[in-house]
């Protein structure tokens, strides 16, 4: 039972955490076609997000305890390690290339003159993250299915 509430909740906070990454990717290809003054408009949207920390970090330690609890079961902790190493890797992608971009553009209200490279650093880091978010989500309904069938 406890690990059934512990991968509820990973999947919740998994798909919560993922909803803005996604976002970012949806937005992209129209995101790059903006000018710069466009561009610092539109980047004033995520004023906030930054409480979507808050569920990331959640489900960082969740999907870890995840798979503490799973390391016995050898047909579902790959998949629940594998949960966690995905969530763990967005986050390394963010404070190694996202986070220093929102440093250096002081939350996009500054425009650098290199701004075009800040930018594809900035979406296309926020893209590769969305996408282990997915393949952290897609783990975890694959531990889901292996365990409520």
């Amino acid at each position: 039972m406890r690990v059934n509430l512990v991968l509820f909740w990973c999947l919740l906070t998994t798909a919560l955490s993922m909803a803005g990454g996604l976002a970012h990717l949806y937005a992209l290809p129209n995101k790059l076609r903006l000018n710069w003054q466009d561009y610092l408009v539109t980047q004033q949207i995520y004023r906030g997000w930054s409480l979507l920390g808050i569920v990331v970090i959640g489900s960082l330690i969740l999907n870890l305890v995840l798979a503490i609890l799973l390391r016995e079961d050898g047909s579902v902790f790959p998949l629940a390690l594998t949960a966690f190493l995905c969530m763990l890797g967005s986050q390394i992608l963010f404070w190694i290339y996202t986070f220093p971009v929102n440093q250096m553009t002081k939350n996009w209200t500054v425009v650098p003159a290199d701004w075009l490279r800040l930018r594809s650093r900035w979406e296309y880091s926020h893209a590769a993250g969305s996408l282990l978010d997915l393949a952290a989500l897609v783990s975890l309904f694959m531990v889901a299915l292996s365990r409520w069938k």
